[in-house]
């Protein structure tokens, strides 16, 4: 999680760092970047969210932290682990303690003594999108719906300057941080079933920035099909095969474009109560890649709803076991125990071993009552 100061900066060197360039980046590794930057990026990794709080902890009492953007570094860090172990009201109280995020002392040209000729702000765009959503955590959904509509004018402005400066790595940056403040947005209107917000947003990015995203075609595909429209969401996945045709696959490989295509496939025959046809699709997925955990938990369902439970429950067993650090999710493990409960008399035992592996593989966040225990 560097800091977005990257795509803020204006000089070339920023946007050589965000091009990956080492010949002409200042930055050769994250630990140029900030103090042992890499050890906080290896623990987010692994999931050790309460080992971050204990070195950012230490850090802070040593001080080891000497300029002002590691301090922020580091604070993102920490509110992020806060994050991940749902203890939102001490995430609440530590962004208060920053107050403006656009305030002038988060600016480079504050500090000119420690960043001779550097511009922007230091706020890492992490931060502020956790910024954004945090009130939601604590029961004000209207609150993070008007900060992330903010969130999203700040990136669609950066944007805007990026390409007036001709600065197009660095504009592709906050182009894909815009599609992901969208989709936050587009997120908490379909969970309120305002479908109308959602379908025009996603319109809009098609029209634009967007038009040659698979993702985002499929993913209005998917919202027509929960407002019951079959025909409009067909149209939009044979779409998508089209643009597969035309070798514009956006940001995904061949294999996650294949994927996202059977996946389509595979939820218009769920709507139409397929689901032999459903399992074929996604047993097409998971011979591409075995990792693919939405193709694996569809699957396990559709077995399921085929009455097939004993194969329903391997499917998801076998993922759990070959690919944990991707199938170990809470809507895996619930679906998981929901299949031991309608299958097992002495579904207790069987979760009870379940949770007790999952206590030793899991990360820090994993939120271990999904096993109904």
């Amino acid at each position: 999680m560097a800091t977005d100061s990257p795509p803020e900066d204006s000089t070339p060197a920023a946007d050589a760092f965000i091009a990956g360039d080492p010949l002409s980046s200042p930055f050769g590794s994250l630990n140029d970047l900030c103090y042992e930057l890499s050890s906080l990026q290896e623990l987010a990794t692994r999931g050790s969210w309460r080992s971050i709080l204990d070195k950012v902890s230490r850090a802070r009492k040593l001080s080891l932290l000497q300029k002002p953007h590691e301090h922020l570094c580091y604070f993102s860090y920490n509110v992020l682990a806060l994050v991940k172990l749902r203890r939102y009201g001490d995430v609440s109280e530590e962004l208060a303690s920053l107050e403006d995020l656009d305030h002038s002392i988060y600016q480079y040209e504050s500090h000119p003594d420690v960043y001779p000729g550097r511009s922007g702000s230091m706020i890492p765009f992490a931060l502020r999108w956790i910024h954004a959503e945090i009130p939601l955590k604590l029961g004000k959904r209207q609150e993070t719906l008007d900060r992330l509509y903010t969130l999203l004018d700040f990136v669609r402005a950066r944007v805007d300057e990026k390409e007036s400066k001709g600065l197009r790595v660095s504009a592709d940056v906050w182009k894909r941080r815009e599609v992901f403040v969208v989709n936050s947005i587009i997120s908490h209107h379909l969970s309120h079933k305002e479908f109308c917000v959602c379908l025009s947003f996603t319109r809009h990015l098609l029209s634009g920035r967007c038009r040659d995203d698979p993702a985002m075609v499929s993913k209005l595909g998917c919202i027509q099909l929960q407002i019951g429209d079959l025909e409009g969401a067909k149209a939009s996945f044979e779409l998508i095969e089209k643009m597969g045709k035309d070798e514009r696959l956006g940001s995904l490989s061949e294999i996650e474009f294949k994927n996202l295509v059977n996946r389509n496939k595979a939820l218009v025959y769920l709507v139409g109560k397929d689901y032999v046809s459903a399992v074929r699709e996604y047993e097409e997925c998971i011979e591409r890649d075995g990792s693919d955990v939405v193709a694996l938990n569809n699957k396990a369902l559709c077995l399921m709803y085929l009455r097939d439970l004993s194969d329903s429950i391997k499917v998801l067993e076998n993922a759990l076991e070959r690919v944990p650090t991707v199938a170990l999710n809470e809507t895996v493990v619930v679906n998981l125990c929901s299949m031991y409960e309608l299958a097992y008399v002495n579904h207790s035992d069987i979760k009870r071993t379940l949770s007790n592996w999952i206590a030793r593989v899991a990360p820090d966040d994993f939120d271990s009552s999904c096993t109904r225990i």
